[in-house]
């Protein structure tokens, strides 16, 4: 499928919004609204222009997220778990050994080792580094393109 040039401005706008809001519910109508165009032609455009799906896409940015939290933090997988937008520690265990190859506990185990890390109650204090800064604005810009 061969998408056109006007349309890669739309669906970079919903890519950006994936990645700015990765842990909030984020569901296909969304990105497609973001985007403007119905969610199956946002479904396949966007597939055919990152060579997978916006779930697959989110998921990605998840668990790299959480990867990062995992080497640098004390946090337990659970509360990972939850800062990165899962629900179901199951969801993530599975989605995470899936593109990680091994499961969140044994990630964490193997950077464990040597490593100083970052107080979880840090991090609950600020909030995601990638997110503390602007996210006021970041929130009520994303309000206000809801509306537009």
């Amino acid at each position: 499928m061969n998408v056109p040039a006007d349309l890669l401005v739309h669906l970079r706008r919903a890519r950006d919004l994936a990645d700015k809001h990765y842990a909030e519910p984020l569901d296909l109508d969304e990105l497609a609204a973001t985007a403007g165009v119905s969610k199956y032609h946002f479904l396949r455009s966007f597939a055919a222009t990152y060579g997978k799906t916006p779930a697959l896409y989110l998921a990605e940015r998840r668990i790299e997220r959480a990867q990062d939290l995992l080497r640098a933090t004390n946090l337990t997988v659970t509360e990972v778990c939850v800062m990165v937008g899962y629900t179901s520690l199951g969801s993530f265990s599975r989605k995470f050994s899936e593109l990680v190859g091994t499961p969140p506990s044994a990630y964490q185990q193997k950077f464990a080792t040597g490593v100083p890390h970052i107080p979880g109650c840090f991090v609950f204090m600020h909030g995601l580094s990638d997110r503390a800064t602007g996210d006021r604005a970041i929130s009520e810009k994303r309000d206000g393109d809801a509306t537009e």
